[in-house]
């Protein structure tokens, strides 16, 4: 009997197998590149090794990932019964995700973790597919059902501290990350939500100096993970109002590795828009994110991914493309059934909308439309940072369609979260004079 990395029960074809096979257990728990090298073992048919192919096909988050995980998934189910219990269930939920029925595989997953608790491979996809339907809770709920069989592994408490952040249980976020980097310094996911918390908090200085000191150990990782660890120190940086830095992030860090993966685009689509937003040159960068973008039109996969894929465009100056997209956008939506109707139609539609028409100047439509969907935007997915992009836009457009006493609403409750926020500060010195309260803004501050 072979068993993988976490003592987890396999049955490959060929034992020369395991190599790939643990790699992609381990690495894809720990955020590593090596999880890919399982396509080196895809001729072994055994159904774990199919099923773990399948899933870093759907990874890829494109529209024709399902198509080329399908076969991988086809060859896994017609040699199920011959595999064990645990396995039977990963291809069935791995099987399910092809399909789009997202709850059946969270169901399948979910069971999956409750009963064989260190199988964090399917604790990993269940809290990707829940993390993309907003469910926060969900995502605390399944990492407490793998914690008293899986305690040893330092990945776990990472991706406990991220589900207690989402969840707002922010010392509880803290306590599990430090745990996780006390067992293994290298555990990005870890870092990833200490930052978030540290964020959240507005501990922007001690922020920046803990992603600096851990930044040399984001090696070897996949390309979101890195990038995305880099564009929270950039979050940092612009916070306390350093535009060199934002901008030697973005060209070195965030837009270098995979320049056609959603999670990378998206990254530097929020980034640089981010950086706009807070009155930085960003010079012709939009141009190169829009020719990657370009091809995005009918991807239809999240709706958190189609509304950046949109704004990026109309930003790079791609209106035809930015609109064909938003009608694309309109078309899926229409079609949907179910919760994915609603999600996609009430929420989706009108920020699609919104940005658009924040892009195009439209300041009361960009309000309007944002201000109709940003109550339900949780359920897009996305973490509390990246949605808050959104909020942004709708900040910008509020200010800029003249509708300061609803911008100084949102604006003074972010400026006592986050004290040290520099730009936040000078966003409220802007909006209080025209407010005409610009002699009272040393009441604001010390």
């Amino acid at each position: 009997m072979w068993t993988d990395v976490l003592g987890n029960r396999v049955t490959p074809d060929d034992p020369a197998s395991l190599a790939a096979l643990n790699d992609f257990v381990e690495g894809f728990i720990a955020s590593e590149a090596r999880a890919v090298r399982i396509l080196q073992a895809q001729d072994d048919c055994s159904p774990i090794v199919q099923a773990y192919c399948a899933a870093l096909h759907m990874f890829a988050e494109t529209r024709d990932a399902p198509a080329n995980a399908r076969p991988f998934i086809v060859r896994a189910q017609a040699r199920a019964t011959q595999a064990g219990e645990r396995e039977q269930r990963f291809v069935a939920a791995v099987a399910a995700w092809i399909a789009d029925d997202i709850p059946a595989s969270l169901a399948l997953l979910q069971e999956q973790v409750r009963l064989f608790p260190r199988d964090l491979v399917a604790l990993k996809l269940a809290h990707y597919h829940l993390f993309n339907r907003g469910d926060c809770p969900g995502m605390l709920r399944v990492a407490l059902d793998a914690l008293a069989g899986a305690a040893d592994v330092p990945y776990l408490h990472g991706m406990l501290a991220f589900a207690w952040e989402q969840c707002h249980f922010l010392e509880q976020a803290e306590a599990a990350a430090r745990r996780a980097i006390d067992m293994r310094r290298k555990e990005p996911w870890a870092q990833h939500a200490l930052a978030h918390v540290m964020l959240t908090q507005g501990r922007l200085a001690e922020g920046h100096a803990f992603l600096h000191e851990m930044s040399p150990t984001w090696t070897g990782l996949n390309s979101f993970m890195v990038t995305h660890n880099w564009w929270h120190q950039a979050l940092f940086a612009l916070e306390l109002d350093r535009p060199e830095e934002v901008l030697a992030i973005f060209d070195g860090h965030v837009w270098t590795e995979a320049r056609g993966y959603s999670q990378d685009q998206i990254n530097a689509v929020s980034l640089l828009a981010r950086a706009e937003l807070a009155g930085i040159d960003v010079g012709d960068r939009w141009q190169d994110v829009g020719d990657h973008l370009a091809q995005r039109e009918h991807d239809h996969v999240l709706p958190f991914l189609d509304l950046q894929y949109l704004y990026g465009l109309a930003r790079a100056g791609r209106a035809a493309q930015a609109r064909a997209l938003l009608a694309a956008i309109e078309r899926h939506a229409a079609q949907r059934t179910g919760e994915q109707a609603t999600v996609w139609q009430r929420v989706c539609v009108p920020a699609a909308r919104g940005l658009l028409a924040h892009a195009d100047g439209d300041w009361g439509t960009a309000v309007e439309a944002l201000g109709h969907a940003l109550p339900r935007l949780l359920e897009i997915g996305g973490s509390h940072a990246q949605r808050d992009l959104f909020t942004q836009v709708h900040f910008d457009a509020l200010v800029r369609s003249g509708h300061h006493a609803a911008a100084q609403n949102i604006l003074q409750v972010q400026v006592r979260q986050q004290p040290e926020s520099r730009r936040l500060q000078r966003q409220a010195r802007q909006l209080y004079s025209a407010l005409g309260l610009a002699t009272a803004t040393s009441f604001f501050w010390s």
